[in-house]
């Protein structure tokens, strides 16, 4: 990019974050779009290189104490001094570059401040009007309530003894008596954890949560297991979502919008800057035997 090798690494980091990000949208399936994520990779790096590059050629001062706070802000996130470089791993050699980088980093904001400039704050028929344009942005979580029996696997010689158990409880569960009454007599947890009341994805384990938030109110699901155990389950409602208050929202709708027009003006830029730019596909030099 213009000159400046970028180091494969950089596009395998993004392309990683990129393909995490789709994945937890459950919008993608092993390698099926890997092309389409290199290329949305190599996109953002060769633009983040681009307004590193401009960046660079401002008159933007970045003094020691600037990165001193940075970098003593990056430990407080870790835990400390001492997690932060158990968890690195840094020599002297590497936080000099860390350094490097953060300041860097620093002159970047600062120049991305500089072109965004200082913007007027929304104002409140322009907020309300963007809450209404993306609702459906704004909902609250999907939440059922379960009550759950749990059955222990800690000896392997009674699992199909438990299973025969759960089969039995389901049977009387489907035929009409009472599931909060069964769990008491049948759950290996207790009495207060049978109705485990209102929860939405993350608040439990993955399996469980697959089963309960695609049952109805009122069915009992089939009995499942994990590494636990094993689970029988009924819902017994279900919250569907619905649009937050705006009042309640309302400031960060603000931050938002504010958010959102910096990013256009910093991908304009970007653009315009690609216009010009020499961007070249280089093939990985094969080291030499001597090197290997």
């Amino acid at each position: 990019v213009n000159g400046e090798l970028i180091d494969q690494s950089l596009i395998d980091q993004e392309f990683s974050s990129i393909k995490a990000y789709y994945e937890s949208l459950a919008q993608v399936s092993c390698c099926e779009r890997d092309d389409e994520f290199l290329g949305y990779a190599k996109e953002n790096v060769i633009k983040r290189i681009l307004l590193a590059q401009e960046s660079a050629k401002e008159d933007i001062p970045v003094l020691k104490k600037d990165v001193d706070a940075a970098l003593e802000k990056m430990k407080e996130d870790e835990g400390g001094e001492a997690a932060f470089y158990a968890h690195t791993g840094l020599s002297e050699e590497g936080e000099k570059l860390l350094r490097q980088d953060l300041a860097a980093k620093i002159q970047l904001d600062r120049f991305i401040d500089r072109v965004c400039g200082d913007d007027p704050e929304p104002t409140e028929e322009e907020i309300r009007a963007y809450y209404e344009a993306h609702l459906d942005d704004f909902m609250t979580d999907e939440e059922v309530r379960a009550s759950h029996i749990f059955k222990s696997l800690r000896k392997s010689e009674t699992r199909d003894e438990i299973y025969e158990e759960l089969r039995g409880v389901r049977r009387k569960a489907l035929a009409g008596e009472d599931f909060d009454a069964l769990a008491k007599a049948h759950s290996d947890k207790p009495e207060e954890e049978v109705d485990l009341g209102f929860f939405k994805r993350g608040d439990h384990m993955d399996e469980f949560e697959t089963i309960a938030m695609s049952m109805e109110v009122g069915e009992v699901s089939p009995i499942f297991s994990t590494h636990w155990g094993f689970h029988l389950a009924k819902v017994t409602d279900r919250k569907t979502p619905t649009p937050r208050d705006f009042t309640e929202i309302r400031e960060a709708l603000g931050q938002i919008m504010v958010q959102e027009h910096r990013q256009e003006k910093v991908q304009a830029l970007a653009e315009k800057l690609k216009a010009t730019a020499k961007i070249e596909e280089t093939e990985e030099e094969e080291p030499s035997p001597a090197e290997v």
